[in-house]
């Protein structure tokens, strides 16, 4: 992609992203690990609430949550509740930053990441590669689809493995009304 499209495309996903107060999508979650023959496929919904609230709720196969929600990560597994504060923790910080800077497709921190930038098919596909030691051997690079609107369509999180997660949504739904009782835990 040349320069001035990869600008074009940061200028109308950084405007969607500031713009965006409460997004609301369905999603397919597919891991894939060298080991097995089929990637594990899960389903939920996903919500996010301006300024740091994110809820991943997988419905199929299984029951499972996890809520971002100020400086602390809830996770209900199927009744089984924990919480962990990721505020004091340096690593599930940047983790938290970077989940709800890929939900709003606000990743372009060119400190933080090594950024490339290509065209597939109508659509732009962007690589994110983390610069930090630390993060890096957790995650080899964030690849992240948008859509003709700027909008964020895939994210896959490439691990140094190269096992990924690769995430789908559809139906998404912005500026809805989010009542905070969506982020209780």
């Amino acid at each position: 992609m040349s320069a001035a499209n990869a600008k074009a495309l940061q200028a109308k996903v950084k405007t969607l992203a500031k713009n965006s107060k409460t997004i609301t999508s369905d999603f397919v979650q597919y891991k894939h690990l060298d080991f097995l023959d089929n990637d594990i496929e899960t389903s939920g919904k996903m919500y996010f609430k301006a300024p740091d609230f994110v809820k991943w709720e997988y419905v199929k196969p299984f029951v499972y949550v996890v809520i971002f929600k100020e400086k602390t990560l809830y996770i209900n597994d199927n009744g089984n509740k924990s919480k962990v504060d990721i505020g004091s923790n340096k690593m599930f910080k940047q983790l938290n930053n970077l989940v709800i800077a890929s939900v709003k497709g606000d990743l372009f921190n060119e400190e933080a990441f090594n950024i490339s930038y290509f065209t597939f098919g109508e659509n732009c596909l962007v690589y994110f590669n983390p610069k930090d030691e630390k993060m890096a051997k957790y995650i080899k690079s964030f690849h992240i689809t948008f859509n003709t609107n700027g909008d964020v369509i895939e994210v896959k999180m490439i691990e140094p493995s190269n096992d990924f997660t690769r995430i789908v949504f559809t139906n998404k739904e912005i500026n809805k009304t989010l009542p905070n009782a969506v982020f209780t835990h």
